[in-house]
């Protein structure tokens, strides 16, 4: 495994399936993994709030026998009190790994470079593979062969879209996209994932329909309309992404087995209802409870010692 967890594209397809394998394997049998970062400390970058992330490693720190030392947003102030570099240097000399989520994607990519601990990222503005591995490992769970699955995702073409297009192509699945002009993809993400997929089966597909992506979809997956730092758009946002809505008649586009994701927090009533996201297709909070059992995997990947789990 490389040094870093900073995009699921620089992963090689050997070592996306390997992480799947082992989240599997963590979430099956987590006693085996009980000691497997002993002694480990792991520093958590925040710039921005989080339920998800800051639970689920926090938590898995400590159950595989490591802790997790919290910086809030005014206890670094990254980038205006110190730069990446130096916080990079500092935090090398203390803990084992970092984790941090944050606004621009070159503050990962400079932390990565500073430091000889693994840098895992949380979240940028421009990927989210810690929850995309989650999601991945939840569609694995419901459907043992993503070689013919459909996902669709309706909405901003945002972070969360960028990360599950890279998961896809490593899967061999095929992804549909709906957002309105504009506010599509990122053009070279859709390029680099092109390439991540072209020997495994991967497809995508940009339209501006939703009922065009959702149809005969296995999974629909949506986000919020407006992301951390787009608050002023809010209301312009909502206008314009009212018909990309995820609700019983979208839903009804999919195959009638489809499952319903959405990384969370959910906006009830925005961009999906209340109907959808409480209904039995809806796996939102198996992809949430993943979060815990794939960042264990990353982490183990890591900062474990290449041993026995047990030991």
């Amino acid at each position: 495994m490389r040094k870093d967890f900073l995009s699921i594209h620089d992963l090689s397809l050997y070592e996306f399936t390997k992480l799947i394998d082992l989240a599997k394997e963590v979430k099956a049998k987590p006693d085996r993994f009980h000691k497997k970062l002993k002694r480990k400390i792991l520093a958590m970058i925040f710039q921005k709030p989080s339920l998800r992330t800051r639970m689920t490693f926090e938590v898995g720190m400590l159950q595989l026998g490591g802790e997790a030392v919290y910086l809030a947003p005014s206890d670094i102030q990254l980038g205006s009190r110190e730069g990446v570099y130096d916080i990079g240097k500092n935090l090398e000399r203390w803990v084992d790994g970092i984790m941090i989520r944050t606004f621009a994607h070159q503050n990962v990519i400079d932390l990565g470079q500073s430091c000889k601990i693994p840098v895992i990222n949380g979240l940028t503005d421009l990927l989210h593979p810690c929850q995309a591995m989650a999601d991945f490992l939840t569609l694995y769970e419901t459907n043992k062969n993503l070689k013919s699955f459909k996902l669709a995702y309706v909405g901003d073409g945002n972070n969360v879209c960028h990360s599950l297009m890279f998961a896809a192509a490593k899967a061999g699945a095929k992804m549909a996209v709906a957002t309105p002009a504009g506010y599509g993809p990122n053009p070279e993400i859709v390029r680099l994932a092109a390439e991540d997929g072209q020997d495994t089966g991967y497809s995508l597909t940009l339209t501006q329909d939703p009922a065009e992506a959702a149809s005969g979809a296995d999974a629909v997956y949506t986000d919020v309309w407006a992301s951390m730092g787009q608050e002023a758009e809010k209301e312009s946002r909502a206008k314009l992404f009212a018909p990309y809505q995820v609700n019983a008649g979208l839903m009804a586009k999919a195959k009638p087995e489809a499952v319903f994701m959405h990384c969370l927090p959910a906006h009830r009533e925005e961009e999906v209802t209340s109907e959808v996201l409480d209904s039995r297709q809806s796996i939102v909070y198996d992809q949430a409870e993943n979060r815990l059992h794939a960042q264990k995997a990353i982490m183990c990947a890591l900062m474990g010692d290449a041993k026995d789990h047990d030991d």
